[in-house]
C-alpha cells in the first residue's frame, strides 16, 4: 500500500476522469489518474460536444484551434422523414446565437487530447496505466484507499488519498461497491451499428442529421474538417429497435461486424441529396453494440467516494450529451471542492445538486430524447409527408426541442446568461 497523501484518486482515464484531473490541477488540488488500459488509444467513434461543455473545455485552456484539429464546428441539427423531407431543422452553436460553438469530433481523439494535456500539465506520472479499479476501503483516519488489479501482471495494488472519484464507466466497480444490489444493465431493445466513411458532408457541410422512424433510424454527421478534395470523415450510426433478448446476447461490446450483416435494413433510404446505403457500404469498418444505460441510483456519493460521468449516469446517446455531461460533471465537482474543501461534504453537495436533474435526462433519453419527434411523425403519417406543417405544427416542434434542451442544460439563453461554473479568479 502506498503512503497516505492529500491527493484525489481518480479511477478511470476517459473523458470524465481526465477532465476532472485538469480541473483539479487548475485549482491547485493534487490528484492522480488510474487507467485500466495499458496503453491509451483513440477508441470509439463520433460524439457531439455541446456548447455548455465547449465553454468548460475553453476554460480549461484548450483552444478552438485544438478542437478544430480533432473535429468540426456544428452548423445544423436536422430530422428528416422517410421520404427525405424535413421534419425539423435548426442552427447550432455560434450560428444559433450561443456564445460558444458546438463540435462534432472523434471520441478517441478528444480523449487523447485531454490525456496529452494531463501529462503536460501534471507530469508524466500523473496517469498510472494498466490499473483496473476493483473497489475501495473507507479508512478510520478519514482517508480512502483504492484497490486495483494491475496489467499485464495481474498483481494487486492499493493507493490511499483524501478522496476518490470513480470515473470508470458504465461497468464501474466503484458504483457496484456503492450499490451492490443495483439492477443489471438496462437494454431497451435497440441494436446500433457504428462506423465512419470518408465522403462529402450533406446539407451545410456540418449537419447532424437524424433520419427514419422510431424503430429504424440513422444518425449521420461529419467529425472532421474537409480535406483537399472536400471530403470529411462522416460518422454514421444505424439503429433498429425491438430486437429480441436472445439476439442481444449474441451482440458483443463494439464487436466488429460485416457491413452486409445489417445494410439490408436501410437500402430504401436513398435520396437525390443523400445515398444512405452507398454511404454505409463505403465504410472501412463497422462495430455492433446494444444501446444500453443503467437505472438511476439515489446517490452518487458514499463517504469519501463519488462516481461521475458514465459511472454515475450512463445514458442512451439519443441526446448527444453523454460526453458533454461528463465534462460538466468535472467542472461542477471542482466548484464543490472549492467551496467545501477536500471533504466528503463536497461530494455530498455535488450529489445533492445534480443527481436528480441529470437522472431526469437519463430517463428522458430512454424516450428517444429529441428523436421523439420521429415517433410523433410516424404516429400521424407513417413518416412520409409533403409538408410537415400539415402533420406537426411548427410551434409544437419547436416547443418539443426547447423542452429537451432545457432538461439537458444547454438551452441557449439560460446558458449564455449563466456565470462560469468556476470563476477564473479561483484558478491557482
Amino acid at each position: 500500500m502506498s503512503d497516505v497523501s492529500q491527493s484525489v484518486l481518480i479511477v478511470g482515464g476517459g473523458i470524465a476522469g481526465l477532465s476532472t484531473a485538469l480541473t483539479l490541477h487548475q485549482l491547485g488540488i493534487p490528484c492522480r489518474v488510474f487507467e485500466s488500459a495499458e496503453e491509451p488509444r483513440p477508441l470509439g467513434v463520433g460524439i457531439n460536444i455541446q456548447p455548455n461543455a465547449v465553454r468548460e473545455l475553453l476554460a480549461l485552456g484548450i483552444t478552438e484551434a485544438e478542437l478544430d484539429a480533432i473535429g468540426i464546428q456544428s452548423r445544423e441539427w436536422a430530422l428528416v422523414g422517410l421520404n427525405g423531407n424535413d421534419i425539423y431543422a435548426e442552427p447550432r452553436g455560434l450560428l444559433a446565437g450561443y456564445k460558444w460553438p458546438q463540435y462534432a469530433a472523434h471520441r478517441g481523439e478528444l480523449q487523447m487530447l485531454l490525456y496529452r494535456k494531463v501529462l503536460e500539465r501534471l507530469g508524466p506520472d500523473a496517469v498510472l496505466t494498466g490499473h483496473q479499479g476493483i473497489g475501495f476501503t473507507q479508512n478510520d483516519d478519514a482517508t480512502i484507499t483504492a484497490h486495483f488489479n494491475t496489467r499485464p501482471s495481474g498483481e494487486s495494488a492499493s493507493y490511499t488519498g483524501k478522496l476518490l472519484i470513480g470515473a470508470d464507466g458504465i461497468h464501474s466497480a466503484i458504483r457496484a461497491q456503492m450499490h451492490p444490489d443495483q439492477p443489471p444493465i438496462h437494454w431497451g431493445g435497440t441494436i446500433m451499428w457504428r462506423g465512419v466513411t470518408r465522403a462529402k458532408a450533406a446539407r451545410t457541410g456540418s449537419t447532424f442529421l437524424g433520419l427514419g422512424t422510431e424503430d429504424r433510424r440513422l444518425v449521420i454527421y461529419p467529425i472532421s474538417q474537409p480535406d483537399e478534395n472536400g471530403l470529411s470523415l462522416i460518422n454514421w450510426i444505424a439503429e433498429i429497435r425491438n430486437v429480441s433478448e436472445e439476439d442481444w446476447q449474441k451482440t458483443g461490446w463494439f464487436s466488429e461486424v460485416a457491413i452486409t450483416d445489417f445494410l439490408h435494413y436501410f437500402t430504401d433510404m436513398k435520396y437525390d441529396w443523400l445515398d444512405v446505403p452507398g454511404l454505409i457500404s463505403q465504410g472501412t469498418v463497422a462495430y455492433e453494440n446494444p444501446m444500453i444505460d443503467r437505472d438511476p441510483i439515489s446517490t452518487w456519493a458514499s463517504g469519501s467516494a463519488l462516481v461521475l460521468g458514465d459511472a454515475a449516469h450512463p445514458m442512451y446517446p439519443t441526446g448527444s450529451n453523454g460526453a458533454s455531461q461528463a465534462i460538466v460533471d468535472a467542472r461542477n465537482i471542482g466548484a464543490c471542492l472549492l467551496q467545501h474543501g477536500l471533504t466528503p461534504a463536497a461530494l455530498t453537495a455535488f450529489d445533492e445538486a445534480f443527481n436528480g436533474p441529470v437522472n431526469d435526462v437519463v430517463l428522458r433519453n430512454r424516450g428517444d430524447g429529441p428523436f421523439g419527434l420521429l415517433g410523433l411523425v410516424e404516429e400521424r403519417c407513417g413518416g412520409v409527408f409533403d409538408d410537415i406543417n400539415t402533420v406537426l405544427a411548427e410551434e409544437e416542434r419547436t416547443a418539443f426541442m426547447k423542452r429537451y434542451q432545457t432538461a439537458a442544460g444547454f438551452a441557449r439563453d439560460a446558458l449564455n446568461s449563466t456565470p462560469p461554473i468556476i470563476p477564473a479568479d479561483q484558478y491557482s
